[in-house]
């Protein structure tokens, strides 16, 4: 069963009815959203600026499933640079009810899978605040190694805040 899929305009309506549930779960690790962000044209623009970006080459947005393939959640890959660099940044998060429950961990597992083998990246970037442990433990389990700490990184609940500084590099085939 698959966990993540690509996000679709189709998504808007249930992405927006998530977003509203867990407004206050979601508050402390989020930029400040204007009330447009909570409803179904809020996050049909999103998604749709999302998907120009896929056509591009520049972004991966997905949505998490549960086992029964409802949308739980999103998880993307962003920023996308080839060249020497070949690498990205992935965010994602997972409704309240579904936290806690291995749903983030096979998510960023696939999404990880899906940027090294589908790809070709060679790196993938994750940023959590300092005391988002769940979410460093997820990295974690994944593979994700700390190496550094950036201060004042993103503006999240409304204030500058210091974020660590996780990656995952594929493995290398490579003998020299």
């Amino acid at each position: 069963m698959k966990i993540t899929r690509l996000v679709t305009l189709e998504d808007a309506p249930t992405l927006a009815e998530l977003l509203r549930a867990n407004r206050e779960f979601l508050a402390p690790w989020d930029p400040i959203r204007s009330e447009d962000y909570f409803t179904a044209d809020g996050q049909h623009a999103v998604i749709e600026a999302d998907l120009q970006q896929h056509e591009q080459g520049a972004k991966l947005p997905h949505v998490i499933l549960d086992e029964s393939g409802r949308v739980i959640g999103r998880i993307t890959l962003n920023g996308i640079v080839r060249g020497p660099f070949q690498s990205c940044a992935m965010g994602y998060w997972v409704s309240a009810g579904h936290n806690g429950r291995g749903f983030a961990t096979r998510a960023v597992r696939e999404m990880v899978r899906v940027a090294f083998d589908e790809l070709g990246l060679h790196r993938v970037q994750a940023e959590t605040l300092l005391h988002n442990v769940r979410s460093q433990r997820v990295l974690e389990r994944n593979g994700f190694v700390q190496f550094g700490m950036a201060p004042e990184y993103l503006n999240i609940a409304g204030r500058w805040q210091d974020h660590r500084m996780y990656q995952v590099v594929k493995p290398s085939s490579a003998t020299g």
